[in-house]
């Protein structure tokens, strides 16, 4: 059974276009990740998310290639983690998560973390590893280049020494956690936001704000949290294991918001925030090269 919810699409500033909602594929808990994918393409997802810190390139390359639909029927993105940026660790690092994905070419590739500590030259390192990504995207290897977790001044970096503008950013962002100036600068530089965690870790369903809007619009939690993101023009990345959950994630087209209720989730005290700040916080857990 196809789902034909995930019909609406955003345009980058490259000109490619890609679904509203797209699929993470990071799954802390393990499990049958391959399972899951397989699930999420056969309710109708196309754009899946992955990167080589999640351990997940293995799985949905070869979900992907079980499916039976063509390669550009999908959007893949994968990233470089902190581990391997720098202009010979990336090139090196792409080619390991091309293998691990069964692919000759991924659409986008994204600098996952902007430092790998609080004491390196950011700036270079990135500028190192993007350029590197440059020559990679020059020939043929990937459609579309962007970053994750980057802030305003790590963006400003790359836009005012380089001559490819990223088309995504990718951070922690849902209700209660909304990273308003970072949106803002990507929206005003034609740079998409992406939301990682876009339902936050569980606390949403405590939250009485979400609970009376829940209720209001006859929708659930979770769809209250990726229609709010949608009409702020931010790109959601939910993940899910049943495929009750990602029907449910994907059926967000049919409703909207009002602009008082907007406000109200807008205005909403700052909770569930990870606590990891890209350039206080540098998470430890390596990527795996071997994976």
């Amino acid at each position: 059974m196809t789902n034909d919810l995930i019909k609406e699409t955003y345009t980058l500033s490259n000109g490619m276009t890609v679904p509203k909602i797209g699929f993470g594929c990071y799954n802390p808990k393990g499990g049958d990740t391959y399972g899951m994918i397989r699930r999420a393409i056969d309710a109708g997802y196309t754009y899946f998310d992955t990167a080589s810190l999640y351990e997940t390139e293995r799985a949905l390359g070869q979900a992907v290639k079980d499916s039976g639909k063509r390669r550009e029927d999908f959007i893949i993105a994968s990233k470089a983690w902190h581990d391997e940026m720098g202009a010979g660790n990336v090139r090196e690092a792409f080619f390991r998560s091309l293998k691990r994905l069964q692919l000759d070419y991924i659409d986008l590739f994204l600098i996952h973390w902007p430092r790998p500590n609080t004491q390196c030259d950011w700036k270079k390192l990135d500028l190192e590893t993007w350029s590197e990504l440059e020559k990679l995207k020059e020939q043929g290897f990937i459609r579309a280049l962007g970053v994750s977790n980057f802030l305003p001044h790590h963006l400003e970096n790359l836009l005012d020494h380089s001559d490819t503008k990223p088309v995504v950013d990718q951070m922690e962002l849902h209700p209660g956690y909304l990273q308003e100036a970072a949106v803002r600068f990507c929206q005003e530089h034609e740079i998409l936001p992406q939301a990682w965690g876009p339902i936050g870790r569980g606390w949403i369903f405590q939250n009485s704000v979400v609970n009376d809007l829940s209720s209001k619009y006859g929708k659930s939690f979770a769809q209250i949290c990726l229609r709010f993101l949608l009409q702020r023009g931010i790109q959601p990345m939910p993940k899910a294991m049943s495929e009750e959950h990602m029907w449910e994630n994907a059926d967000v087209f049919d409703f909207e918001i009002s602009r008082e209720d907007m406000w109200l989730m807008s205005c909403m005290p700052q909770t569930d925030w990870l606590g990891e700040h890209p350039d206080l916080a540098i998470p430890q857990k390596a990527s795996n090269p071997d994976q």
